[in-house]
């Protein structure tokens, strides 16, 4: 008889309790004050399972609120190039994603997001760790403006998700993805790079 090879399946009721203890876990202490260890612990499962099944704690983060995509594989497109363009490629990247298949999933997102704590406390994570971080840490900015700088920038994104998507309110639901970077772009650019009032 032939030895199989490969990874054993694993047991889907471990990945559920492991999910369910990381979303219980992000959403009381956010994403940097979550362990692995801790989350396994609430599990009930050794720290290397964890490992085993979702890789490190940014994907079991991801795996976690269901995100529709994974920052870490758009952003390097968006980080490269001139400093003074990256808030056009961020849009314009934004847009792709919001208007793709993928965008349904960050819709269902949002709409929860308006009336549950708990989903709203997850995107503050998913927006602050996942994605601002990573564009602000790319820029030469002051540590102490980062909050507020992440800040505005979702602000205008969510705003423009929530008025395209859900609201739908025209023209800026049916706009071109072009005009919208060209005229949103530079708000995001200031928002990342521009002077801020003392």
């Amino acid at each position: 008889m032939a030895r199989r090879t490969g990874r054993r399946p694993g047991n889907p009721a471990t990945r559920d309790a492991i999910l369910e203890a990381a979303r219980a876990a992000f959403a009381q202490r956010g994403f940097d004050a979550t362990t692995i260890r801790a989350i396994a612990a609430e599990a009930g499962v050794d720290p290397a399972l964890v490992h085993h099944y979702f890789g490190n704690k940014d994907q079991l983060f991801l795996a976690a609120m269901q995100a529709p995509a994974d920052p870490r594989e758009l952003l390097p497109k968006v980080l490269a190039g001139d400093r003074d363009g990256l808030g056009e490629r961020l849009v314009r990247m934004f847009i792709a994603l919001w208007d793709s298949p993928a965008g349904t999933a960050g819709v269902a997102l949002l709409r929860s997001a308006v009336s549950n704590e708990w989903t709203a406390r997850m995107l503050r994570e998913f927006l602050t760790t996942q994605v601002l971080r990573r564009v602000l840490d790319h820029l030469d900015v002051d540590p102490a403006e980062v909050p507020l700088r992440g800040s505005l920038v979702a602000s205008q994104l969510i705003g423009l998700a929530l008025m395209r998507h859900v609201v739908r309110l025209e023209p800026v639901a049916s706009a071109a993805p072009e005009t919208l970077v060209a005229l949103i772009g530079p708000t995001i650019q200031r928002y990342l790079t521009g002077e801020l009032p003392d």
